[in-house]
């Protein structure tokens, strides 16, 4: 019995954890009832680069209900350093004096009551000796240090002579464009903020965080406490808002954790949103320098892309999207850089499709910039460049339907009635501008591991530790279990969000869905070979002396070919009283120990862009109006039109779901979203919600979303390729051609805004 790929492609079916949700019966980590909680605050730095000589805490200590307070001098040997986000070193909090960037956690205050902490946090006085900060790009004292291009670990080897040979091209090619583009830090804003709570009993430590990787944050809370991870238990059933937010340790668990162990009663810590800004991750600031040259037909004959991104004084983190923007065009001469400036700010990390979506601004913005100096098409430019080969290593690409995702959208969006001359466009006082844009993302897939049983009643119970990071998990895994199963989705319960159970890759990098129904299938099968050997085996089934080939499962029932059927009721049994089955899952390309790594907090990952057989990619394409006020120069983006093609789809509803969510993130990423960030004391200034700004309703009144059918063989067996964050990619660069179509100025450094068109 094996499963075909195509009972994946998905009825819409609703979200089976919809109604938890709404109704408020979903829990979220600070909503885990805990007995007799104490509650912690944060005391965060205001200054961004110095060290702390001491603390007055008479006041906060006089405080009715203070329980502990912890600081350098109290604990600061009792925790080690946090890793960053790509595993090395990053900046620290308690461990020391130091202080590395605005908004550090330099105390934390725990009492009995949540007034009392806060009261309390706000009476501890630190003394500080600062020092003069380097905020960003172009700051004395910040450091530029040259990286590889890419994931690499040092330089390509013939790094100089793609140099020397894109060089050349360009400077003998009749068209080109030689650009410069930067896009803004970020923060994410996610509705739950970063809470953790934490509870000994005797050694055993539970933390309910929400968290997108549950086996990661045991292992390395482990490290820090140097306890035995298996003493170590992480719960997470819901997240409410991720995208990377989630994707590393921080460095506040750990203090909570040994808060509560100081004390022997858990502790509870809710941030404030604004803590939110400086104690996790975020997407850095980038400035990029791109350099296209191509024949009178549009051929490229270079592509040259080199970024510099912003990061902390210890760490070395990048995300060096060049990686991708490499792969997307044929060219014959393809050159990358990646820098990073060290500076004094906190680490940053993932944020929805990390590297893509910087990076992806500047080369769409770039080729957008060449069709209108080849008075080309933007849609005919990427036809002429279209390849079914990646450039960089010379593989297939498993699949790649970019084109038709471009014109689909095109047609559904009307492209055709776009006058392509710039400011040529208008509806009374509105200028009116079209823009259109790729949008890609590597198929990424890891080891997993599932437990799957049969009740004797014919009711499946799924259990791993994947993540609900509002992706719909939950939908796809039950969707996946009762179509290999021949059950009812409503007949399928699934247990996530805790490491009790099986692990299950990060939920990022869109791998999520690839790694967990690859892995709940293949527990599947095993099921239903068990089922088929018991049933003929069994004198009393009607199956006795059968071919188990030829059994198959659906409508809750055991099947024959010939109309003969079990209901599973009386074939369950056959194999125990409830049939139960623990698979692993670790995909081609991959080494042995995978799983074991996995068990260990050390997930790896075959990604679509490192693979030996094939480069595997999801394609979409995005078309965007824009309308600009002529006197005021509002901008409005009434219309978006998407296409995507992204393999088997297991349910459109949340698949939908994410592919909108996506762009219109993409066009706050382009209009609204920027940190501020004082170029003299290098701190935060908008760290809430009314400065910060994001995009509401008004803002985006249509988005329509097409899914291009696309049944890819290669990219996994299953075909299922990852949707969360493909929907964003590409969106600001399309808004940034359509406002540069409607107006004449192109604009190239985001957040595009009114006062950058007066």
């Amino acid at each position: 019995m094996t499963i075909d790929p195509a009972i994946l492609i998905g009825t819409p079916t609703p979200r089976v954890d919809g109604v938890a949700k709404v109704t408020g019966a979903a829990r979220y980590a600070s909503d885990e009832q805990i007995a007799n909680p104490a509650f912690a605050c944060l005391v965060t730095s205001d200054i961004a680069r110095g060290h702390i000589t001491g603390f007055d805490l008479t006041a906060a200590k006089a405080v009715p209900g203070v329980l502990d307070i912890l600081t350098f001098e109290t604990v600061g040997n009792q925790v080690k350093s946090p890793p960053g986000p790509d595993g090395g070193p990053t900046t620290t909090t308690l461990e020391s004096n130091r202080i590395w960037h605005d908004g550090q956690i330099i105390a934390v205050v725990v009492a009995d009551t949540f007034e009392a902490a806060t009261e309390a946090a706000g009476k501890i006085r630190a003394n500080t000796v600062a020092e003069p900060p380097s905020a960003s790009f172009d700051a004395p004292g910040a450091e530029v240090q040259a990286v590889a291009p890419g994931r690499a670990s040092g330089p390509a080897e013939d790094d100089h002579g793609k140099r020397k040979a894109a060089a050349a091209a360009f400077a003998a090619a009749p068209v080109k464009v030689d650009a410069h583009y930067a896009t803004p830090p970020q923060h994410h804003n996610p509705i739950e903020l970063f809470t953790t709570t934490c509870a000994w009993d005797g050694k055993q430590l539970t933390i309910y965080e929400p968290t997108q990787f549950m086996w990661g944050l045991k292992a390395a809370i482990a490290r820090q406490l140097a306890i035995d991870p298996a003493d170590v238990r992480t719960v997470s059933r819901f997240v409410g808002g991720a995208f990377g937010s989630r994707g590393s340790v921080t460095a506040r668990t750990a203090w909570i954790a040994l808060a509560a162990k100081r004390l022997g009663r858990p502790v509870k810590l809710v941030p404030t949103r604004a803590q939110g800004f400086t104690i996790a991750t975020y997407r850095a600031e980038t400035r990029q320098h791109v350099r296209l040259s191509a024949t009178a037909d549009g051929k490229l004959t270079s592509v040259f892309h080199e970024g510099w991104e912003v990061t902390s004084r210890p760490s070395s983190y990048k995300v060096a999207g060049v990686e991708a923007t490499s792969r997307l065009y044929a060219s014959p001469t393809i050159a990358t850089a990646v820098n990073v400036v060290h500076a004094d700010r906190s680490t940053p990390g993932f944020m929805r499709a990390p590297a893509e979506v910087p990076y992806m601004f500047a080369l769409e913005s770039a080729i957008d910039e060449l069709a209108y100096a080849l008075n080309m098409d933007p849609i005919e430019l990427r036809r002429a460049n279209d390849t079914q080969t990646d450039p960089v290593s010379g593989l297939p690409f498993s699949s790649r339907l970019l084109m038709p995702c471009f014109d689909q959208a095109a047609d559904k969006f009307e492209w055709r009635r776009r006058n392509p001359k710039p400011a040529s466009m208008r509806d009374g006082v509105w200028q009116v501008g079209y823009g259109c844009a790729t949008s890609f993302y590597p198929n990424n897939i890891g080891p997993a591991a599932a437990r799957i049983s049969i009740t004797p009643g014919g009711r499946a119970h799924v259990s791993m530790a994947a993540h609900e990071i509002g992706t719909g998990a939950y939908t796809t895994i039950a969707i996946t279990a009762a179509q290999a199963l021949g059950l009812a989705v409503s007949d399928v319960i699934v247990q996530l969000g805790d490491s009790e159970l099986p692990p299950v890759p990060p939920a990022g990098g869109s791998n999520n869905a690839a790694s967990t129904t690859h892995v709940v299938v293949k527990a599947c099968e095993e099921i239903r070979r068990r089922l088929a050997e018991a049933a003929v085996q069994a004198k009393d089934s009607p199956f006795h002396g059968g071919d188990p080939a030829t059994l198959s499962l659906s409508g809750g029932a055991l099947r024959h070919a010939n109309g003969q059927s079990e209901p599973l009721r009386k074939a369950v049994p056959r194999t125990g009283a409830r049939l139960e089955v623990y698979a692993e899952n670790i995909p081609a390309g991959l080494s042995a120990d995978a799983l074991a790594r996995l068990y260990e907090g050390r997930p790896l990952m075959s990604r679509g862009d490192s693979r030996k057989d094939v480069t595997a990619y999801a394609f979409g394409a995005h078309f965007v109006e824009v309308r600009v006020h002529s006197v005021t120069r509002q901008i409005r983006v009434p219309r978006v039109v998407s296409a995507f093609a992204s393999g088997n789809i297991i349910n459109p509803v949340t698949a939908r779901s994410q592919y909108m969510g996506g762009a219109i993130w993409g066009i706050s990423s382009a209009l609204h979203e920027a940190t501020e960030v004082d170029p003299v004391s290098a701190r935060l200034i908008n760290t809430n919600l009314a400065d910060y700004m994001v995009p509401v309703n008004a803002d985006v009144p249509s988005v329509e979303i097409i899914m291009v059918p696309e049944h890819d063989t290669r990219v996994n067996p299953l075909g299922v390729k990852g949707i969360g964050e493909i929907g964003i990619v590409g969106m600001n660069a399309a808004v940034a051609n359509a406002v540069f179509h409607a107006t004449g100025k192109r604009l190239r450094e985001l957040p595009i805004r009114a006062e950058h068109l007066l």
